[in-house]
């Protein structure tokens, strides 16, 4: 029997703002796909986000380190704020498997946060990002590589808004038969330390879940409450909103 574990990710969530103005762009882009003949899964906008470090499956055992080298990598870590602009493809608009927005952010403290991130999982025995950090939001995925220049070219010069960062987030992710669902299992301010009398299992207790595929409605705005920073509702199911 394998040993239990989840499927972890560690990112950063967009501001309602700005996952409202991406959910129109990729209205936009799925009519010009479809136009096109172009088949593209569309990303649910309550799952988008920026990933800062792709763990993989991860020992039950192991979260708890996790946890902390996170929480080390956080601490003293400013307030900053990522700004979403453009469109493009990944690899490339020629051969792309991914719909991507932009991330900017001129501080440098989001990729100082992802370079401490990596060095301090790296410790705990999980390999090294090889590729340079480019951080985007993924709005879409092809099941197979295809030309998308036509499709996202014309639209790509757009701002989507700013989201005001003060914390980190740990998600699990799962694959069901609806599509990927992303789970919160830690919210991690950047200059508030966790409890020492917290337990291992609140530590890992689910707090907020994100649906990743798209459905009708989805394609809609998003809620728009400000109880965080980035605007969504702490410890809320997003498949509610």
């Amino acid at each position: 029997m394998s040993e239990a574990g989840k499927r972890l990710f560690v990112g950063i969530r967009v501001s309602v703002g700005t996952a409202n103005a991406l959910a129109g762009a990729a209205e936009t882009l799925a009519r010009r796909a479809r136009d096109g003949g172009v088949e593209i899964r569309w990303v649910a906008p309550v799952s988008y986000h920026v990933t800062l470090k792709f763990l993989g499956w991860t020992h039950e055992a192991t979260i708890g380190a996790v946890i902390d080298a996170l929480e080390a990598a956080a601490a003293g870590t400013p307030r900053f704020t990522l700004r979403c602009a453009r469109l493009g493809g990944f690899p490339s608009l020629e051969k792309a498997s991914v719909v991507w927005a932009g991330i900017e952010e001129q501080s440098g403290a989001l990729d100082a946060l992802a370079k401490r991130i990596e060095i301090n999982v790296a410790r705990l025995g999980f390999e090294a990002e090889k590729r340079a950090f480019h951080p985007h939001v993924t709005i879409g995925r092809l099941r197979e590589t295809r030309p998308v220049r036509e499709v996202v070219l014309p639209v790509s010069e757009q701002m989507f808004g700013d989201t005001r960062v003060d914390a980190l987030t740990l998600f699990e992710s799962e694959t069901k038969s609806s599509g990927s669902v992303y789970s919160e299992l830690r919210r991690i301010d950047f200059k508030t330390p966790r409890s020492g009398l917290e337990s291992e299992v609140q530590r890992q207790t689910p707090a907020v879940q994100l649906d990743a595929t798209t459905r009708s409605n989805e394609s809609a705005a998003v809620g728009t409450d400000t109880e965080t920073d980035d605007g969504w509702p702490r410890g809320h199911h997003h498949d509610d909103l």
